[in-house]
């Protein structure tokens, strides 16, 4: 092989060769591949030619270039504390939190500098806003609705920068010492109360339940009087009615019965051993029992 020869057979090696890293070149800058967790913002001569989404993805070698690389993860800025002035003029210290991610890289990286920066100005406009129109009772008890409420809001703000804000969290409401003693003081004087309403009801439901058992008793008693009048109206309707069927002796049998029954209730009181009869209730005694065998024949 002449020198010639051996001149030309180099030339044309490196002329493969030239044209292999040529082409192992055009493929690197024309495949692009996209984690699962990105999305790629392309240029064409300084302007938007495309988004690339996760996978592989072709572009023009040496004309197009990826000029962004967005992170589509969701992220936390850090806890946030600004100060707010309630409807009362109260000054709380509100710490905050957020939640978002980038849907539109586009939109993000062309319409905002410092995406976070811009969230974290945007939820402390928000919150003192919202704050200003309630008062501090409402703050502390409204807690879920105020941070529904700065959630809507700060999504309507961010809309145009290709944003989803998830969450949005008041982590905390804090007080200066003047105030936080105030409303302890109040808090004691609001317990102090409720135990005086309930001691007094307490006392008064007493006198309820006392007089609702007073009253029933007299209910029973006058009840029990109303059986036993009626029953001795019974009784003096069924002597009336002896008297008028029998005539004088049945109501001197009554009489008599009567008396022996009294003398009888007399000798069973306790510690009376000795009973003194008058004549008279001897001759009782003789009527009823005259009356007695009377009525048995």
């Amino acid at each position: 092989m002449t020198e010639d020869q051996i001149i030309q057979a180099a030339s044309g090696s490196i002329l493969y060769i030239l044209a292999a890293v040529l082409l192992i070149v055009i493929v690197f800058k024309g495949v692009k591949i996209v984690p699962q967790s990105e999305k790629f913002v392309v240029e064409r001569f300084g302007r938007l030619a495309a988004v690339l989404g996760p996978g592989i993805n072709i572009i023009i070698p040496f004309i197009d270039h990826v000029a962004h690389r967005i992170s589509i993860l969701e992220r936390q800025l850090p806890a946030m504390s600004q100060d707010a002035i309630t409807a009362d003029n109260v000054l709380v210290q509100v710490e905050s939190s957020v939640f978002f991610r980038i849907l539109h890289p586009e939109k993000t990286v062309y319409r905002i500098r410092d995406v976070d920066e811009a969230i974290a100005t945007t939820v402390a406009g928000i919150v003192r806003s919202e704050i200003g129109r309630m008062e501090l009772d409402e703050v502390q008890s409204n807690r879920s609705q105020l941070t529904a409420t700065i959630k809507q809001s700060l999504l309507e703000a961010v809309d145009d920068w290709g944003i989803e804000v998830t969450r949005a969290e008041l982590l905390d409401v804090n007080l200066d010492e003047a105030t936080r003693a105030a409303m302890l003081q109040q808090l004691n004087a609001e317990r102090a109360r409720r135990a005086l309403v309930t001691e007094a009801e307490g006392k008064r439901r007493a006198v309820e339940l006392q007089a609702d058992g007073e009253l029933y008793a007299a209910e029973q008693i006058a009840k029990a009087r109303r059986i036993q009048a009626d029953a001795e109206a019974y009784a003096t309707g069924v002597v009336a009615q002896a008297i008028e069927d029998n005539g004088i002796e049945a109501a001197q049998y009554q009489v008599a019965l009567k008396q022996v029954e009294a003398l009888a209730a007399l000798g069973t009181g306790e510690g009376k051993q000795t009973i003194l009869v008058p004549a008279a209730a001897i001759e009782a005694f003789s009527d009823a029992f005259r009356l007695l065998r009377g009525r048995d024949t």
